[in-house]
């Protein structure tokens, strides 16, 4: 499956000043797979080191202080010649300061040997920041990833392009279809392989269950055994959260004299690792959104459709026949891929209680509202109401018709919030 990280890959190995790299993102995004893919084709050959539990590589780190030593060692562990720039070393699983301190003399020295190291717990970031490290993220496929792994390359420019030149797209229907399968799969690169294969529905959805197990034994690594309980609680509460009309999260859902406080470290331990996706409430607006949040409110989403999809309990019949349930996942779909393109959520709420889904701030500054717009709420007036209050120029629509433009109000096909990664007012 090709990667968007790859062209990323390409440019660091070419970088004259190329530093160690910290790759981080969630479990099974296909982090290892992929480098390791990049290394056996950029370079004659690819050393390879699981740092878990691996006392042999702790003490290795700790003790030298020389990088040419460093890789004489590595090469005896490894049972390989480590060549200057024809070698790509591979440290994955790297959860431990030493090893990373080892990483930065590489980093200090500009050195001429080419290191990734991988790591799951976007927590570990705040220890191992350091100028002498590149750090670059990566999530699951996303839905253009999703049509190139379909072979529909063609279709996923054509897209771009429509939303780009403003024009509605030609294969709309076709868009949508594949759009729709990918909410059932979503974009795990096992998950997606298995749908490719032609695997069986129940076959494909045990493989979900696989993962969705895997993000819950992720809580296993907070320090407080008392949260780690509560954070499995909050992750199996979050379709119920998700299927409410005001989708706020409620302690309440997780069961009855539930607090905030009893929940704030296990929920801020599962959004600082990618495990959930939280959006934060705005009352007013103003740049930068991060001054106008409510801390107290937010709604927390999943960083993958097709996990959602098995932990709602969907089908093609309810997908068909239940407008709200398939809204709960399009909205899902919007949160995760914002954030993928690096926009912090937030969501507009008025004492009135008038809503817009998303508000979000371009590189430019501007604040752009969005909303979901389906059968069931059609007539929405909030976006309305929130454009003419906060003076905003231009919004977006998502809905499940085809590119259009409406006064000062674009609507965006369901399957192009991918287009969404540059956006300019």
């Amino acid at each position: 499956m090709e990667r968007k990280i790859e062209k990323f890959l390409s440019k660091w190995k070419n970088d004259i000043i190329r530093k160690p790299m910290i790759l981080y993102g969630p479990k099974q995004v296909g982090k290892t797979f992929t480098c390791l893919k990049f290394g056996y084709h950029e370079y004659k050959n690819v050393v390879y080191f699981n740092t878990e539990n691996n006392k042999e590589l702790f003490n290795l780190f700790k003790k030298e202080k020389s990088t040419e030593k460093i890789i004489i060692n590595l090469s005896l562990q490894s049972g390989e010649i480590i060549l200057k720039d024809d070698t790509l070393i591979i440290f994955d699983n790297v959860n431990d300061v030493e090893i990373v301190k080892g990483l930065k003399l590489f980093g200090s020295e500009h050195s001429d040997y080419h290191i990734i190291a991988i790591t799951s717990r976007r927590e570990n970031l705040s220890e191992f920041k350091a100028e002498e490290l590149q750090f670059k993220g990566m999530n699951e496929l996303d839905f253009e990833e999703y049509l190139w792994a379909h072979q529909e390359k063609n279709l996923s420019t054509l897209i771009r392009q429509c939303f780009e030149k403003r024009k509605t797209c030609p294969f709309h229907k076709v868009a949508l279809d594949l759009f729709s399968n990918y909410l059932k799969t979503g974009g795990m690169p096992e998950v997606v392989a298995a749908d490719l294969k032609g695997m069986r529905e129940y076959e494909i959805d045990a493989i979900k269950q696989k993962i969705i197990d895997i993000y819950k034994k992720e809580t296993a690594i907070n320090k407080n055994l008392i949260d780690i309980y509560r954070g499995i609680e909050v992750i199996n509460s979050i379709p119920e959260q998700l299927k409410k009309e005001n989708k706020k999260f409620q302690y309440g859902v997780i069961g009855s004299g539930k607090r905030a406080k009893e929940y704030e470290s296990s929920i801020n331990y599962l959004v600082n690792n990618q495990i959930l996706y939280r959006s934060y409430k705005v009352k007013d607006i103003k740049s930068p959104l991060s001054s106008c949040k409510d801390k107290e409110s937010f709604k927390l989403y999943l960083p993958d459709d097709g996990m959602l999809y098995t932990m709602l309990f969907m089908n093609d019949k309810k997908m068909q026949s239940e407008e709200q349930l398939k809204e709960t996942l399009y909205e899902n779909h919007i949160a995760k891929t914002l954030v993928e393109n690096g926009y912090p959520l937030y969501y507009y709420q008025s004492d009135g209680k008038a809503e817009v889904n998303f508000v979000i701030q371009n590189r430019m500054g501007q604040i752009i509202p969005i909303e979901i717009t389906t059968r069931t709420n059609s007539k929405a007036k909030s976006l309305a109401v929130f454009m003419k209050k906060f003076t905003v120029p231009q919004a977006y629509r998502i809905t499940e018709n085809n590119f259009s433009t409406k006064k000062d109000i674009r609507y965006i096909p369901i399957y192009a919030i991918f287009c969404l990664d540059n956006i300019k007012v």
